[in-house]
């Protein structure tokens, strides 16, 4: 027992001993010193947890290895990678600090791979892990913040809160976003976000030397009437021109990223349910777009963009609108010349190819006519300067309209004598025609107010009767619409224009005098299913025998997906009425004569104003087997709630099947999204095709139709696409695949019904705060 009890105590003994062997591999410390390093088991944690550095793999199957620094709560999300471009490959890594105090990078035979090379040598050279997600060089012996390197001069994809984008003269550095290749691959890609600082500071998306699409240029303290209060500008040409954000109110991790297809998004990290929430997102579409209307041209974006030109311009006949507009009158810096005031727009391309600044000059107008090659002028006063001048030479390029009032900067464009000498003759005819056109205007809105009230006192009495009513989904004038016009266009609710019924009412198509189609939906008490339609569906379609449903090909269902995919981001992105649909479901996509498709039924579709991103409603309403699980568990709904139902049409497209009537022997407890999903796991994703396609395919283009609905369905909707990145996809001849995440409602099969059974689709769900939900069926929609 004694020699037990010996042999015991020296086990004992031996494993205190180890103990804290152990704890130095999982020990977190935030400095690394000179002649320490650490492995790529080991890691460097910041003082209060926020960020982690050490090594990874990318992707995590692959053997290439990086050192990075990632938010230690949120693991997956990668905000600085040292050595991006040169991965260290099959092979082990250490991190350490050499002689002259600076970082190396090397792999298990020495080579090095990546190195910090600060400008000057530190004999007590310490590296430490900041809470900013900074990691620095500085003299162990000080405190201050006078860093020999840090990684926020070297950006990766991502700007984190009081990081800078721009030129430090003191380092010589003009830091810059750089985007990876692609979702997977982190080595540096063509797109570039940050301030070309030549002219007025401007920020940027540049594709290599390409401008894609520029912010407002800036001066001073910032954006003149539209500065956010996070944003941070310093002028100062002796110094740095930079911009920075700081954090939000609520002290949130918040970063903004530069993705791969070129947009810049600021995420804010929601606490409550452990997710990112896009606030803002900066792209080069619609008026953003830098070449879109060409020299001379002006975007205007109302419902779309839209291209015309600048006062005594035009455009040339069968011209393209990105050629943009000639002088009408090409006789320049002639007596009598003058300017034409254009408010409310963004100043022009503001390189300094294209501009000067004279500082201190009051009179603008007056310094731009005594040179004929200035085209426009802008005022502005600088802090510190008072009144001084822009001028512009060369180009007037990527101007556009502002949608906010009082929020753009005020334009003076050159315009010919002749311009002007027309101008003054028609003002006094102007006159005299507006005092008229604004007596009629006065009478007439008279008269519309009396009918409008009179349609609105009786529209309650009327609808027991069936009567159609129009709900002030946007409060927009223009789609405000009287009966008598909508009764008008459908030949008063004919029976020859009816297309469907839903469980709400029949619908209409009509045409309105204007020649533009619509789709009127008529409340009704009770609706059971009309006559045959005149259009069809895609949900009629998938439901038709396999012999009809084979004549619809592949090139055909192509083209649906494509088009439901550029009506869809036309809603989402370039309606100056952004929408949520919240209702896409096969049902709602019409196929006209031509088989192309039309987005129908916005009965509880929602709008969005221009910077918001998401919202929650405690009344869900839509249909199962559509709807994005943040949505029906939460009622949080987004723009990729629309993407999660545009997944599963697309996948419904491409097997020619229904998500909630799918059935499969091999996979009986998964409905199609887990089915298609396993089938991709396994290397089998051609097996889920239409049978009636099988002979049509290639298989390339299949699988990335496939691996796109799949990356639509994930189950958290930070990691869906938008449309516009789903459309690039689409037309991306060479997409190189992403693997996709766990599906939404991954094993939903609830067996209220037989596998053959066509249980009702639609469902209006009403939860209230005591997390009880109220199911209404009805009969078909």
């Amino acid at each position: 027992m004694a020699s037990n009890f010996r042999q015991n105590l020296l086990s004992l003994l031996c494993f205190w001993t180890l103990i804290p062997l152990f704890l130095k591999q999982s020990m977190a410390v935030d400095t690394l010193k000179a002649g320490q390093s650490i492995n790529d088991t080991q890691f460097i944690v910041s003082a209060t947890q926020k960020f982690e550095l050490g090594f990874f793999t990318e992707p995590k199957s692959s053997n290439f290895k990086y050192l990075g620094i990632w938010y230690k709560e949120i693991p997956d999300v990668v905000v600085w990678v040292a050595n991006r471009d040169k991965p260290i490959i099959n092979s082990s890594a250490t991190l350490n600090i050499n002689g002259d105090g600076n970082l190396v990078l090397v792999n298990q035979t020495g080579e090095a791979f990546w190195f910090s090379n600060s400008s000057r040598s530190v004999k007590n050279a310490i590296a430490q892990l900041l809470d900013t997600g900074n990691f620095v060089i500085r003299d162990s012996t000080s405190e201050s913040e006078n860093y020999v390197w840090q990684s926020f001069d070297y950006p990766f994809d991502t700007l984190l809160p009081g990081m800078k984008l721009g030129w430090d003269l003191k380092t010589g550095l003009n830091r810059k976003l750089i985007s990876r290749r692609s979702q997977m691959d982190l080595s540096s890609g063509k797109l570039s976000y940050g301030i070309n600082t030549d002219g007025l500071p401007q920020l940027m998306v540049r594709e290599g030397n390409k401008t894609m699409f520029r912010g407002w240029p800036w001066f001073g303290d910032g954006f003149r009437r539209s500065r956010s209060q996070e944003a941070n500008f310093v002028y100062n040409t002796s110094l740095e021109i930079s911009f920075s954000y700081s954090n939000d109110p609520d002290n949130e991790p918040s970063r903004v990223v530069l993705d791969s297809s070129g947009f810049v998004v600021h995420y804010v990290w929601s606490k409550r349910d452990e997710n990112w929430h896009s606030s803002y997102t900066f792209e080069g579409s619609g008026c953003n777009s830098y070449e879109l209307c060409g020299n001379f041209g002006l975007c205007s974006s109302v419902l779309v963009a839209s291209c015309g030109c600048l006062d005594g311009f035009e455009r040339k006949p069968n011209q393209n609108i990105s050629d943009g507009c000639v002088r009408k009158d090409p006789e320049t810096c002639r007596k009598g010349e003058g300017f034409r005031k254009i408010s409310n727009v963004k100043w022009p391309d503001s390189s300094g190819e294209f501009v000067k600044i004279k500082l201190g000059t009051q009179n603008c107008e007056k310094e731009c006519l005594n040179n004929c090659s200035c085209l426009a002028y802008g005022a502005l006063k600088i802090p510190g300067i008072g009144a001084s001048c822009v001028n512009w030479f060369g180009k007037l390029i990527d101007i556009r309209f502002n949608r906010d009032a009082g929020t753009g900067e005020d334009l003076f464009v050159r315009v010919a004598a002749s311009e002007l000498e027309s101008s003054n003759k028609k003002s006094g005819v102007a006159v005299v025609v507006a005092m008229v056109i604004i007596s009629i205007l006065i009478f007439l809105a008279l008269i519309s107010w009396f009918i409008i009230r009179r349609v609105r006192r009786s529209a309650r009495g009327i609808l027991d009767k069936g009567a159609v009513m129009i709900e002030a989904l946007i409060e927009e004038n223009e789609l405000e619409m009287p009966i008598g016009l909508i009764e008008g266009a459908t030949d008063h609710f004919s029976i020859s224009n009816k297309i469907g019924e839903g469980g709400f009412g029949p619908v209409y198509k009509g045409k309105l005098p204007s020649g533009h189609e619509i789709a009127v939906k008529k409340l009704a008490e009770r609706s059971r299913q009309g006559i045959q339609e005149t259009d069809r569906s895609w949900d009629k379609t998938v439901k038709i025998d396999e012999r009809r449903r084979s004549l619809l090909n592949w090139p055909m269902r192509i083209d649906i997906i494509v088009g439901i995919a550029r009506g869809l981001l036309y809603l989402h992105r370039d309606s100056r009425l952004r929408i949520i649909h919240r209702d896409l479901k096969a049902a709602n996509i019409l196929l006209d004569s031509e088989m192309k498709p039309k987005i129908s039924d916005f009965g509880i579709a929602r709008m969005f104003g221009e910077d918001q991103t998401e919202t929650k409603t405690k009344r869900v309403v839509g249909t199962f087997g559509y709807m994005s699980p943040e949505y029906v568990i939460d009622g949080c709904f987004s723009f990729k709630s629309d993407v999660f139902s545009f997944g599963v049409m697309l996948l419904e497209i491409v097997s020619g099947k229904k998500n909630q009537h799918f059935f499969h022997t091999e996979h009986h407890q998964l409905n199609l999204l887990g089915h298609v999903w396993k089938l991709w796991n396994a290397g089998r994703a051609l097996e889920f095709v239409d049978e009636t396609l099988r002979d049509q395919i290639e298989e390339y283009e299949t699988l990335k139709y496939i691996n796109i609905g799949l990356l639509c369905i994930q189950g958290r909707p930070e990691k869906r696409p938008t449309m516009s990145s789903v459309l690039s996809m689409l037309e991306n001849d060479n997409m190189e695949f992403i693997s996709p995440g766990r599906p939404g409602f991954y094993e939903e099969r609830f067996e209220w019904f037989d596998a053959d059974s066509s249980p009702p689709l639609d469902v209006k769900l009403t939860s209230s705060s005591n997390n009880v939900v109220t199911v209404t069926l009805f009969d078909g929609r």
